[in-house]
């Protein structure tokens, strides 16, 4: 009986090296499994990635067919009949393109027009983009995108054959006059130099004000700041507010910036009366960039938080130990090794308020304003704001013009964030020397 037990044990003993391969087996079979599960996501981000940036070129340029209302070669010889053969609608001085719009368009719109800004006032360019949406009025009558601009180019072109005095042209909706022309209702002469002049004023308002107060608090709170219960209260509170859904921030400059600010954010205060340029019920470049600076200002204080407490602790003690004070120490020796590590919370801050449109909407930023900004205290629009209310309107042109739009807010975030980049860097190479 003991040899039958003492057999039985001796086959229930475990085998520490079959164990161990078969662990090993099994933690190669999971790290396979995890391998793939991670791949797969980078496709899938890859792929959604391509898709929209393939849906936003494919809106982005295409064939249109194009109607005129007048011909433009029939107002040069009305309006300038000595003027040299081949005299395009460009080439005529302001006088003779104000007569044109005067004499071609209703008396209540000439009297808008000249209640934003006189025109005799206006230059060349600015009564020529008038005349041509309001009375050459170039109309849109079918768009196509890119992908069916080189595929199905001679169904196209004979679709267009039908239509009376159709004219096919392949247009690049990101273009000079996308840039330079204010906004309009027409999709024709339509523009975004007002909204990128609004975005980037307003931007640069926003980083003047966050990014040294920003930084001010990272500083106090990492290298002055005590370890008692309110510091704590304060810190879990900037750490919350920067999950705060935006619309939120919105409704506070709404109330604070817009409604009990509204002297000094519409310029009242300062001796400015408003009229076309500036505003006095407080919805003005100003209140948004201060809604804004609320908005980034808690991922500003975290990461330059996460930058300071990186550099070494011995740097401080070897500047204490030199004699300096904390402040000299704080100046000389951690900024400057910290500051590339704010520079890049600087650079998610401005990638996240370059692209917000919820708070502006609070706020009251204009869908429609044919005047540029001059200052602070401006009505304005935004890149933003301007794609979504082209994104909404039915007409397809205007979602060719929402995604042209999108490549030039694209490229304008890309242009900040190298050049913030470029400054991050030049801290770097400045620490390492």
């Amino acid at each position: 009986m003991n040899a039958i037990e003492t057999q039985m044990d001796f086959r229930q003993k475990p085998d520490p090296a079959g164990d161990f391969e078969y662990d090993l087996n099994a933690r190669k079979r999971n790290a396979s499994v995890w391998q793939i599960i991670f791949l797969a996501a980078t496709v899938i981000c890859v792929v959604l990635l391509m898709t929209l940036l393939i849906k936003i070129v494919n809106d982005a340029f295409g064939y249109v067919a194009m109607q005129n209302k007048i011909q433009p070669a029939e107002l040069v010889e009305k309006y300038a009949p000595d003027a040299a053969p081949g005299t395009t609608l460009p080439e005529l001085p302001q006088e003779a393109l104000t007569a044109i719009f005067k004499d071609n368009v209703s008396a209540g719109l000439y009297r808008r027009y000249d209640r934003e800004k006189k025109v005799e006032e206006r230059t060349q360019a600015e009564v020529l983009a008038l005349v041509e949406e309001r009375v050459v009025e170039p109309k849109i009558v079918a768009t196509w995108g890119l992908l069916d601009s080189i595929f199905n180019r001679g169904a196209i072109e004979a679709q267009v054959a039908e239509i009376p005095n159709g004219t096919l042209e392949f247009r690049s909706w990101v273009n000079a006059n996308l840039l330079t022309n204010p906004q309009s209702p027409n999709p024709e002469s339509a523009g975004v130099r007002t909204a990128i002049l609004g975005s980037l004023l307003m931007i640069l308002i926003t980083i003047l004000v966050a990014f040294p107060i920003g930084v001010g608090a990272a500083i106090y709170l990492e290298e002055y700041a005590k370890d008692n219960r309110l510091n704590r209260l304060i810190q879990t509170n900037i750490n919350n507010l920067a999950g705060v859904p935006s619309i939120i921030y919105g409704m506070l400059g709404l109330a604070v910036f817009v409604r009990v600010l509204e002297p000094i954010t519409s310029g009242v205060a300062f001796g400015l009366t408003g009229g076309g340029e500036t505003s006095q019920n407080g919805r003005t470049i100003l209140s948004a960039a201060l809604t804004l600076a609320l908005l980034v200002l808690p991922v500003i204080i975290i990461n330059s938080q996460e930058a300071i407490r990186a550099v070494p602790r011995s740097l401080r003690q070897a500047s204490f130990g030199l004699g300096a004070t904390r402040w000299q120490t704080v100046w000389s020796h951690v900024l400057p090794n910290a500051m590339p590590g704010i520079l890049t919370g600087t650079i998610l801050a401005v990638s996240r308020a370059i692209g917000e449109t919820a708070p502006l909407v609070v706020i009251g930023a204009s869908t429609f304003i044919t005047v540029d900004p001059n200052g602070p205290f401006s009505k304005f629009t935004a890149l933003p704001v301007q794609i979504y209310q082209w994104a909404s309107r039915p007409q397809a042109e205007f979602r060719n013009l929402a995604a042209a739009a999108i490549v030039v807010l694209l490229v304008m975030l890309l242009t900040l964030n190298a050049a913030a980049i470029i400054m991050r860097n030049r801290y770097s190479q400045r620490r390492v020397a």
